[in-house]
């Protein structure tokens, strides 16, 4: 195929590496695996603004390296490249010069039939009267392959491609007999190739056959092709980012961006950057879609339309006024910590400045941003990452959470990237990864990461270096949108509460965890002891009490639209709630206040409320009293 989206540019483009690898190892090998990114688009170096896919290039170069005939077979179409009656011709040739070398080398026992002659011309030319290409079918195809492969070299070699090369055999461990027999006579054929050092041979191409592989290699056993001098592979890498920025000024003039993509232009390089991992026909794709749009579009909203099918992304959101007050919103749901909630305040303020590339960086595939949260129980650590998940992303749902201590086992991680081929569950993919693909923008959150089986921490690697992960199903999943928090609570039973620096206290647990306990300092590498939170022991009556009295907000609310309760008044509202402060253990942190609270609050009211009202007509627009009795936690209650 070809498009013309850019009739007046004429940038030079050098030959791509693959290429140069093909066209060297067509003078070398008898049968050459292509795979990889064939299917995706390059500019066509003979064409000013057209495009071909990789596989009519890789066509191409065959011809230009002189073979005479360039044959293509698929399952579908037949062959392709050449007509009914030069098929035939080819058919002839390969029987004549099997029959001839037979009759030279005249050994009994010693010929060369792979599986019968081929068919006569007439029959193939008459089964393809109905066809676009002659009707061969594989057998017929593979024997005039290797009867030409077994001929010395001549002056007009020819090239013989399998394209969908993926899709002719099945796995290398369960093959059929007719698929062993297809790969006998292939391997016959590569294996007894003539042998010719004469000079005018030397740089000249071979009769070869090229199987395209379709993005994975084809379906062979291992030891036909590993360490066999015959065979060569050459892989079509994905575009690096030279080649994506050289599209992209190719492509220049087809975006309909706000700020136009000059060479140099910051514009570029950040939209450069942010197309990492995406292929030349996602480029196209993308130059497309900016023309549906009404109005120009920034790039990070159209690359955020194109892969997640939504025009604004939350980390756009992420501006100096809502900075400014994400220390207070952080502060109202999570009581006691403010180290804690500064920590991640300078996080988001990275991501905001572009200083920690995290938002504007040139590795804009990794995660947002990476905290590890380690402290006692029961202190806040994942209702500051759920309140995290509401600020950023403006919904609690956003934080996806993981336990990890349900992770303990060494093949967990197939639950988080699915199970492998030929397992059960594997077309359902894996937790994590199925998670992320439904909700790109999110906060992962992998609770008390320190139960979870070292293997997994394995995975973690992956991601926080790529910023990417392969499934089981082998789709990449992209973590470039989401961000990472992890909990623990590593050194918490060791250390003192009173100890004058928590903080190093704490990061000398988590460094030694990892670095001598699990043998895996590369992990706290990537997550970087800057972004290590310690959170504090909650021993002060008053963080107990700033936590209930944040509980007692949702409460109001629930009597006013359940009762029509208009408001909720307490005699002494600080004394109470010391006194629920009183009745908690203080060794589960703040956990224990909210269990406090029902005890000795919501229930009485429950019971007080029943017993009292028929229904909610009852109390529209009335206030409620809260009353303490003695100096202890027992209540009670009146109307207003």
């Amino acid at each position: 195929m070809s498009l013309n989206l850019d009739p007046t540019s004429t940038t030079a483009s050098t030959e791509a590496g693959w290429l140069t690898a093909l066209r060297r190892e067509c003078v070398l090998r008898r049968a050459i695996i292509l795979q990889g990114q064939i299917q995706d688009l390059a500019p066509d170096p003979l064409g000013a603004g057209r495009w071909l896919s990789n596989r009519d290039l890789a066509l191409r170069l065959l011809k230009e390296q002189g073979h005479a005939e360039v044959v293509v077979w698929d399952r579908v179409h037949g062959l392709s490249g050449v007509d009914a009656r030069t098929w035939g011709q080819l058919q002839s040739q390969a029987l004549q010069g099997a029959q001839a070398a037979s009759s030279r080398e005249a050994r009994p026992g010693d010929d060369y039939d792979l599986g019968g002659p081929p068919p006569a011309p007439a029959r193939t030319v008459a089964a393809a009267s109905a066809r676009r290409g002659p009707a061969v079918t594989p057998e017929d195809f593979l024997a005039t392959v290797a009867l030409h492969m077994l001929q010395p070299d001549g002056d007009r070699p020819i090239a013989f491609v399998i394209d969908g090369a993926s899709l002719l055999f099945g796995a290398a461990s369960a093959l059929s007999e007719v698929e062993r027999g297809w790969l006998l006579r292939i391997g016959r054929a590569t294996r007894e190739a003539p042998v010719s050092t004469a000079p005018d041979t030397l740089r000249r191409p071979r009769t070869l056959l090229l199987l395209l592989a379709d993005g994975t290699p084809p379906g062979l056993p291992p030891t036909m092709f590993l360490n066999n001098p015959q065979f060569g592979t050459v892989t079509v890498a994905a575009p690096s980012r030279e080649q994506r920025q050289a599209a992209l000024l190719r492509l220049a003039h087809v975006f309909h961006l706000e700020a136009p993509l000059l060479p140099g232009s910051t514009v570029l390089t950040d939209m450069t950057d942010a197309l990492d991992g995406m292929s030349l026909r996602d480029l196209v794709n993308l130059a497309r879609l900016s023309r549906q749009q009404d109005s120009p579009m920034r790039p990070q909203a159209l690359i955020a339309l194109y892969r997640h099918g939504t025009r604004h992304s939350p980390w756009e959101s992420l501006d100096r006024d809502k900075l400014a007050e994400a220390r207070e919103r952080l502060g109202r749901r999570v009581k006691g910590q403010p180290q804690a909630i500064a920590a991640v305040e300078r996080v988001l303020r990275r991501a905001y400045t572009g200083l920690a590339g995290l938002q504007h960086s040139q590795q804009q595939r990794t995660p947002k941003g990476v905290l590890f949260f380690v402290g006692p129980t029961g202190v806040g650590k994942t209702e500051l990452a759920k309140a995290l998940a509401q600020f950023l992303f403006g919904d609690e749902e956003a934080c996806l959470r993981f336990d990890m201590s349900e992770f303990n086992h060494e093949h967990a991680d197939q639950r988080l990237v699915g199970a492998p081929p030929g397992y059960v569950g594997h077309e359902d993919g894996g937790q994590l990864t199925s998670a992320v693909c439904q909700r790109p923008f999110s906060l992962l959150l992998f609770d008390e990461i320190e139960k979870a089986h070292p293997r997994i921490l394995d995975k973690f690697l992956q991601i926080l270096e790529d910023g990417r992960l392969t499934d089981g199903r082998g789709q990449t999943v992209s973590f470039a949108e989401s961000m990472i928090v992890f909990t623990s609570n590593i050194g918490a039973a060791e250390i003192d509460p009173d100890t004058p620096d928590v903080r190093a206290a704490f990061v000398e647990r988590v460094r030694e965890h990892f670095c001598h306990t699990l043998g895996r300092p590369e992990l706290l590498g990537r997550i970087g002891e800057s972004n290590i939170v310690p959170f504090n022991f909650i021993t002060s009556t008053d963080f107990l009490v700033a936590i209930g009295r944040s509980k007692l907000g949702p409460l109001r609310q629930r009597l006013r639209e359940k009762w029509g309760i208009t408001e909720l008044v307490f005699d002494d509202e600080t004394r109470i709630l010391e006194a629920i402060a009183a009745r908690v253990d203080r060794s589960a942190g703040g956990r224990g206040m909210p269990g406090a609270l029902t005890t000795c609050l919501i229930d009485p009211l429950s019971d007080f409320l029943f017993e009292t009202l028929g229904g909610p007509h009852e109390s529209r627009g009335r206030s409620l009293r809260v009353v303490q009795l003695g100096r202890g936690a027992h209540l009670d209650f009146e109307w207003a």
